[in-house]
């Protein structure tokens, strides 16, 4: 059948049938059905010809050409398709190059194979045009919630109907033991919107932490005007939660404004979350107030916050204990998440126990290295003295602050002191060359004796070694094994080298080797931590 002999008009008419029916642009049906004919002319007329189609948008009588373009003399590879300034002179009065010879060609015959081959044409752009036309219009819905109604089940993963899409809510993404029938409706979280080659993927959820924040927002007027600000959610799905809201409004409760009058804002949140128990807690910015918040309903004697720590220690009466604690561990971990915080809870008499044996040892630590009797220890220790270093290197006014010190006495205390750590790191390098550590690690600077030991003892003796060692297995961290956190010792860890240390050292180690440009350093280094951390899945240092 030739192209000129069909209705011209009953292209257009397709075209836009087909573009309706797919919610696309009726141009990009006409272009593929232009690439189509293209094609069969191709093969008809050869496939080095550079043929093009154009159907006209009002009439739908499409006009074929032959496309010659000009080129270098030098440049001519397909003898079909380009050709030089001289041999276009006749076609054109004064050729350049990039200029082109356009031939009208006759309407080609297209034949069965023909016409099944642009029908596959027309169809492939057709749906890689819906493809991109749905990704467009659902990636900008990634983080909002949507409605829509189940298809039907596949291995657990259920599929959704959103509208002009299908979104897949996948059976860990669902909240308990829930289960959905075919046509029923379904409200769900946008966790991810991703482009794929077998099209849009929309990844729905509805046990992630935020899908709790955004129905907040849509029962609370507060919220959704920015009165009130959602700073945190943590959530064991279909079971508890726990959200920290603030208010910008001296006059707004944000805990009364997000229960509601008679819990009729909490409540709606709740039942669409299949019963979920929901703890509202005042927001703050101070740890430990914000800390004693987030363990409702439990009560806390005392929050023991010690900056250069990684962990919080919370102190609770007895009675309060499984309270804190929560049934296997639920309310605990539920603040954990929700202030970031690695928390340690404690009754009043284990803390009174563990603080009574720092004592002791504190004590009998200075007994036995600065040769002192048991009451001089224990005022020491009471004073707030910790380790030797303290009683060392602190201002002598500290040690004459203490009743019955002189200035003879102190100066006597920091002698020993000093001499005592000096013995100590001098034994340590010597153990640490017997074990084979080079003279380019012991000058580094930041590397105590005692570091140098724990290093060689690792198997870390040049400086090329220290320089090839990632952060975390210098200062620890924690490694995800098979859904379990799981602790990763650091070699520098129990001398309070913390992950950012880390990292500049490793990075100064490798600029002292020419391995990377000093120009570069702050850029690579934290290129470099993030890609090594990545590497370990640690989650130190967050």
């Amino acid at each position: 059948m030739a192209i000129t002999s069909a209705n011209q008009l009953e292209l257009l008419q397709t075209a836009e049938a087909v573009a309706r029916e797919k919610m696309i642009d009726p141009d990009l049906v006409i272009e593929a059905m232009e690439d189509s004919l293209a094609r069969a002319a191709k093969s008809r007329y050869g496939a080095e010809m550079d043929i093009r189609v154009k159907i006209d948008r009002k009439t739908g009588n499409a006009r074929f050409t032959r496309i010659r373009t000009v080129v270098e003399d030098d440049a001519v590879e397909n003898y079909q398709a380009q050709v030089t300034a001289e041999q276009a002179r006749p076609y054109l009065d004064d050729p350049k190059v990039g200029d082109e010879i356009v031939d009208e060609v006759p309407p080609v015959e297209l034949g069965r194979i023909a016409a099944q081959s642009a029908k596959q044409v027309i169809l492939q752009r057709v749906r890689e045009a819906e493809r991109d036309r749905q990704y467009e219009e659902f990636k900008d819905r990634a983080g909002t919630i949507i409605n829509g109604i189940v298809k039907r089940e596949e291995y657990g993963n259920i599929i959704v109907d959103v509208g002009r899409g299908e979104a897949i809510l996948r059976r860990n993404e669902k909240i308990g033991r829930e289960s959905y029938r075919p046509n029923d409706r379904i409200r769900a979280f946008v966790k991810d919107v991703r482009r794929e080659t077998r099209g849009p993927q929309i990844f729905l959820s509805r046990t992630d932490p935020q899908f709790m924040a955004e129905l907040f927002k849509m029962e609370v007027p507060e919220i959704y005007d920015g009165v009130i600000e959602i700073k945190a959610v943590a959530r064991d799905p279909g079971s508890r939660a726990k959200i920290a809201v603030i208010s910008y409004d001296n006059s707004i409760d944000p805990v009364g404004a997000c229960v509601g009058m008679r819990g009729s804002r909490v409540q709606a949140v709740v039942g669409e979350l299949q019963g979920e128990k929901i703890d509202i807690i005042p927001w703050s910015e101070d740890q430990a107030t914000f800390l004693v918040n987030a363990l409702q309903p439990a009560e806390v004697a005392k929050v023991v916050v010690d900056p250069d720590a990684t962990r919080i220690e919370v102190v609770v009466p007895e009675e309060q204990l499984s309270l804190a604690i929560g049934r296997r561990g639920q309310n605990v971990r539920l603040a954990s998440q929700l202030t970031g915080l690695d928390i340690d809870i404690l009754t009043e008499e284990e803390e009174s126990k563990r603080r009574q044996a720092e004592f002791n040892a504190r004590t009998q630590l200075f007994m036995d290295t600065l040769d002192l009797d048991e009451f001089f220890a224990q005022l020491l220790v009471a004073e707030g003295f910790t380790n030797l270093e303290e009683v060392a290197y602190v201002e002598q006014g500290e040690l004459l602050a203490i009743d019955g010190v002189d200035d003879g006495t102190a100066e006597e205390l920091q002698a020993r002191a000093r001499d005592y750590l000096e013995a100590q790191n001098a034994k340590a390098l010597e153990n640490a060359r017997e074990l084979g550590v080079e003279d380019s690690l012991i000058g580094f600077e930041g590397l105590t004796p005692q570091m140098l030991e724990a290093l060689a003892k690792d198997d870390v003796k040049t400086l090329e070694d220290f320089a090839t060692c990632a952060d975390w297995e210098l200062a620890g961290g924690w490694t995800s094994q098979n859904g379990q956190r799981v602790k990763d010792d650091g070699i520098l860890e129990p001398f309070g080298i913390s992950l950012e240390e880390a990292q500049d050292m490793v990075m100064t180690a490798r600029v002292m080797l020419g391995w990377v440009d000093p120009d570069e350093l702050h850029p690579l280094r934290d290129d470099a931590g993030t890609e090594e951390t990545a590497e370990a899945n640690t989650e130190a240092g967050v």
